[in-house]
């Protein structure tokens, strides 16, 4: 069986541009602007729903520890197994979220889809779920997608 999330002869999109912000693969790149994004927005991520589970640590991480996070995001997404896009302002480099695209822990059948913003971003919060619901719908061959509304 295939730990790919999507047939082998899909394209993955690598971008979205949408108003007042675009994606693009989580990489290593964005190691500093998604720290400081997150490390400033943990009490308004563990809000969100869908992150439930105890991320981000309230004890954040080094930016070592970080930087391995995103090497494993950037690993799955070179291999299929998930996808993780960070969320960019429209123009310029400042990490403004993340939405994830992974099989379900619970239901591996079923796509698993989170997300969120900065604090000072929440008002993305309910534009970035209902254009990523949008995207998934219309441009990935996923079946059933668990993605908490918003």
């Amino acid at each position: 069986m295939s730990t790919e999330l999507v047939p082998a002869d899909f394209t993955v999109p690598r971008t979205l541009t949408a108003e007042g912000f675009r994606l693009e693969p989580l990489g290593e790149q964005h190691n500093a602007s998604d720290l400081a994004a997150w490390t400033s927005s943990i009490d308004h991520i563990r809000a969100t729903a869908g992150f439930t589970g105890g991320w981000p640590p309230a004890g954040g991480m080094t930016p070592e520890q970080n930087l391995a996070d995103l090497r494993r995001h950037a690993d799955d997404f070179g291999h299929r197994r998930g996808f993780a896009y960070t969320v960019l302002e429209t123009s310029g480099e400042a990490v403004v979220g993340c939405v994830y695209i992974c099989p379900d822990r619970d239901d591996p059948s079923v796509i698993a889809v989170s997300s969120w913003v900065r604090a000072d971003r929440a008002e993305l919060d309910a534009v970035l779920y209902r254009t990523v619901s949008g995207w998934l719908a219309e441009a990935w061959p996923f079946g059933e997608v668990r993605y908490h509304p918003r």
